[in-house]
């Protein structure tokens, strides 16, 4: 199972010891999540968002490569010094990359030479990791975290991306197999009230955190209500009968224009036939189930949602909020679904439900610094500062995404059009006034 070689990169007081087991077990769930691929599978590049999955095998490794061993190690040589430009994603204060969009193009290193690539990597890291004691050399130790932390986002990448490789083959490839019981209904929505008032957001500095997290600081938050589960297929579907893709007055004149020109008729993957919709998988092609929460929205889509249902997404920070005292539980990649999971009838509806895990959950913030923001030292600095502009916030993470990576502070983004990841939708109502 997943669930035991997950490991917790979040790490309150690292060990020698803690900092091994969670390198050695997150490395390992990246070739775990590799096992149902055939080798041609490692190579293709469907779009330019997508990256190929031996792209992502040697990108992480090059990671610890450039900022680990070579800075901690004075006689380690690199393995290969083609790849510093092959596998850099944007550090430009390392170096030139590889275009993005033309990764795919590349049929060398050969998946079998990125496995040794990162076999090598991982015995240099493994004697790295084993004398290393945290406490003497705390800046290493946080460049690993990161390090790891950074392989489980792109652990989540393999799946969204193998996923959009996959819809793409008419032979609809399955990667997990999963028996699904559809829901007769799902739970009721309820709008849960939160009083309004000056509030903390963000990290709290105890444990892992990104720079984007910091620092923490007081917020002004509405009287508002959350839903207490997420937006379902049936609700979505209802939007598009009613002409919601065909309504500009529902639509931002930006999510107008991509609708137009990208001729969106349906959230990605979902296609018609046989007398009904369907949606592609990483268990194949499947019926759309009602009662699931609805995925492979936009932000423009879930605006749109949000506009015709006469309410709104939610404010990053009101979400922070509601989540704050709400444990990480949901469904998460340990669970192996790979796939949103109904929230069914029996359950408590007196609490808002589904917050972490299932789907990334747009809210109608744009991604911007917190006062007083600054990003870490040296080339690290790009992680996350120079991409806080035309981005939407998202939170929660999702059926892709580690249990150990998520918390009520993490703060993901992207464009308002992307829609390849598992993105979905929960509404909020603002009750100033009342």
């Amino acid at each position: 199972m997943i669930a035991q070689d997950a490991a917790v990169a979040v790490l309150d007081r690292p060990t020698t010891q803690s900092l091994l087991k969670a390198y050695v077990d997150v490395r390992s769930l990246s070739q775990k999540l590799c096992q149902p691929l055939e080798t041609e599978d490692y190579v293709i590049q469907s779009m330019a968002d997508v990256s190929p999955t031996r792209w992502h095998l040697a990108h992480t490794t090059w990671f610890f490569e450039t900022f680990v061993l070579s800075r901690a190690r004075s006689n380690y040589r690199e393995y290969d010094p083609h790849y510093g430009y092959l596998f850099n994603s944007y550090y430009n204060m390392v170096g030139e990359q590889f275009p993005r969009a033309r990764r795919g193009v590349l049929s060398r290193p050969t998946v079998r030479e990125v496995f040794a690539y990162r076999a090598h990597v991982d015995k240099h890291m493994r004697d790295l990791l084993s004398e290393l004691d945290p406490t003497s050399q705390p800046k290493l130790a946080e460049v690993i975290e990161v390090g790891l932390n950074h392989e489980q986002q792109h652990q989540e990448l393999i799946l969204t991306d193998i996923k959009h490789v996959f819809s793409c083959n008419p032979l609809h490839p399955v990667f997990h197999a999963r028996k699904v019981t559809p829901a007769a209904q799902p739970a009721r929505l309820v709008w849960r009230p939160y009083e309004e008032g000056v509030r903390w957001m963000g990290h709290d500095g105890k444990g892992f955190s990104y720079d984007n997290e910091h620092p923490r600081h007081r917020a002004f938050v509405d009287k508002f209500e959350l839903a207490t589960r997420l937006v379902t297929n049936a609700e979505y579907l209802a939007f598009m009968e009613d002409d919601g893709y065909r309504r500009p007055e529902l639509w931002l004149s930006e999510g107008w224009a991509t609708v137009q020109e990208r001729r969106w008729e349906a959230p990605l993957y979902w296609r018609k036939g046989d007398g009904g919709w369907w949606h592609f998988t990483l268990s194949g092609l499947r019926p759309v189930d009602p009662a699931e929460p609805v995925c492979h929205v936009s932000y423009f889509e879930a605006d749109a949602y949000a506009r015709w249902s006469k309410v709104w997404l939610p404010t990053e920070a009101a979400w922070e909020n509601a989540a704050e005292a709400v444990p990480v539980e949901g469904n998460f990649v340990d669970s192996e679904t790979f796939h949103p999971v109904v929230l069914d009838s029996g359950s408590d509806d007196t609490k808002v439900n589904q917050l972490f895990g299932d789907v990334w959950e747009w809210t109608c913030s744009p991604y911007v610094a917190y006062p007083g923001y600054r990003a870490m030292d040296g080339a690290l600095g790009e992680y996350n500062g120079k991409f806080m502009c035309n981005q939407m916030v998202l939170r929660g993470g999702s059926c892709a995404t580690s249990r150990s990576h998520v918390r009520a502070t993490y703060r993901n983004f992207f464009p308002p059009d992307a829609r390849w990841q598992f993105t979905g939708i929960r509404l909020s109502r603002e009750l100033t006034g009342r």
